[in-house]
């Protein structure tokens, strides 16, 4: 970590805000309070000469993010699904950083394709437009392929784009480390974990071979998902900096005028956004961490296309079931039931009162049940559970942070096509199912089994293993008969666990 070469890059990340006039946007945009407005202010107008010009034809915002590079503009991509936190027009303004930023040219693209998949473009397309789509990480073509003439989407890395987003992030790991420091009460938010966290899923994003297995993936997990689907993946035409897949038509899911043209349900469509996120997340624990509008399309049919797989989403079964039960509790206002859950997963401190948690979880939900979205302001019910988390001591969950990120996408994805939705009515019966499923008898019966089968799978060395158990207690310290006793207890149990083992392992096997 380059501490001058970071503490310059942050100075000019204040001066590009300040020169571009978008501090005060974004200050109006966050409601900051006038002692940080003026401080943000007195920091960055002295030094705005240092700041980058950017691009004049867009607005403020647009024009500083565009110019401070490929991380900036992955933020900006996620407040732009959010007009209730940053104001509807800031939130349109900052949509073109989704796929409409400035691309590099036909020829730099041309020269990436033959370098990465070893051949002349010639040999594998007989059409290459020019790009229909440039984001923050790489742009998309649409090209037919020479063999059989089918057309496809090619998506290829920016030129030097690692290189950019790794100077960013060393930049944000410097301020995250000061902010630490400096302010000591933001630690349990683990700021430099939260960084880190980003940092690892954006590099996967740079590689474009875990981008088309993800895919992959995604496909074969969704491929019974009605209303939904996915482009082909074509591995033959991709590589490290190239993805090559099927070509998807329909229509931009942020285009309301052009949905609602075409005869399509924007208030289902909006629900059905909700509730496929919902079921990938619980149901598979896998799922597209980037779902804005601009990667999201609507078929003539009305299925929901989705692409870009570059940030996917991994849950395990144990935090799929806390985070379930989590949502479910706010579902059926059993504020008690949610505050225990957050007790027994630990994410809050055993020394903490989980009655007086509920009555602060109370104070977080009941003023948005039965309201519509256009009643609720997302940012000060944001601002509020953060309060609560911090007067109970709760650490940032890492390992929720994109799931956590990408429900408030989603949500925002949705409001921008119906400002009515309800996102507790369209998350009840998903939830629901999952609960049923995961945490009845079935559930327990299906997790009893499969820990028998990893038992049986240890068998042929568990009798070694607590034979040189046994043999390291009985030469520490003298036997004793009830250690005795125990002992064959436990050698018993085992025993019965081996036996109950052998039985599903065989039951398996027909």
């Amino acid at each position: 970590m380059r501490g001058p070469h970071n503490i310059w890059r942050l100075i000019r990340t204040g001066a590009t805000l300040e020169r571009t006039g978008a501090m005060g946007v974004v200050l109006d945009a966050f409601d900051a309070p006038k002692s940080v407005r003026f401080i943000a202010r007195l920091l960055g107008f002295p030094f705005q000469w240092l700041g980058y010009k950017g691009d004049p034809a867009m607005p403020p915002a647009t024009r500083a993010i565009t110019a401070l590079g490929p991380a900036y503009i992955k933020f900006g991509q996620i407040l732009s699904t959010r007009p209730d936190v940053v104001g509807e027009e800031m939130a349109v303004q900052l949509r073109v950083l989704q796929d409409k930023l400035p691309p590099f040219s036909v020829a730099e693209a041309k020269a990436a394709v033959e370098k990465e998949l070893g051949r002349p473009i010639g040999e594998i397309f007989e059409d290459f437009s020019e790009p229909i789509a440039a984001a923050s990480i790489a742009q998309v073509h649409r090209a037919r392929l020479k063999h059989n003439g089918e057309d496809v989407a090619v998506k290829i890395l920016r030129p030097g784009v690692e290189r950019a987003f790794n100077k960013d992030v060393d930049a944000f790991y410097f301020a995250a480390t000061m902010i630490e420091i400096f302010a000591p009460f933001s630690r349990r938010l683990r700021p430099k974990d939260v960084i880190r966290h980003f940092d690892g899923v954006v590099q996967g994003e740079l590689d474009l071979r875990l981008e088309s297995a993800a895919a992959s993936e995604f496909a074969a997990n969704t491929e019974h998902d009605a209303g939904f689907r996915l482009p082909r993946m074509m591995w033959n035409f991709s590589s490290r900096r190239v993805m090559t897949m099927g070509w998807a038509d329909g229509t931009n899911l942020g285009e309301n005028d052009a949905l609602d043209a075409a005869g399509h349900d924007r208030k289902e469509l909006g629900e059905r956004v909700l509730r496929l996120f919902l079921n990938h997340a619980l149901r598979d624990g896998f799922f597209h961490a980037d779902m804005h509008q601009g990667n999201l399309k609507v078929a003539a049919n009305g299925d929901i296309i989705a692409y870009d797989f570059g940030i996917m989403g991994h849950i395990d079964e144990y935090t799929r079931r806390v985070y379930a039960e989590i949502l479910y509790g706010f579902i059926r206002r059993d504020y008690k039931r949610v505050a225990e859950v957050h007790f027994e997963a630990g994410y809050v401190p055993a020394n903490q009162d989980v009655d007086e948690f509920a009555r602060a979880l109370r104070a977080v939900g009941e003023p948005i049940f039965g309201m519509d979205a256009t009643q609720i302001s997302m940012g000060r019910v944001l601002a509020y559970l953060f309060e609560v988390t911090e007067r109970f001591g709760m650490e940032t969950r890492t390992e929720l942070i994109l799931l956590q990120r990408t429900m408030v996408v989603v949500e925002g994805v949705a409001r921008s096509l119906n400002p009515h939705v309800n996102m507790w009515e369209v998350a009840k019966p998903v939830v629901e199912d999952y609960i049923k499923g995961s945490i009845g008898p079935k559930a327990v019966l299906r997790d009893l089994t499969n820990t028998l089968q990893v038992v049986a799978r240890f068998g042929p060395r568990l009798p070694g293993m607590v034979e040189a158990a046994l043999i390291r207690q009985s030469q520490a310290e003298p036997v004793k008969p009830k250690r005795r006793f125990w002992r064959y207890v436990l050698v018993g149990v085992i025993g019965v666990l081996l036996g109950a083992s052998g039985i599903v392992a065989i039951s398996t096997l027909y």
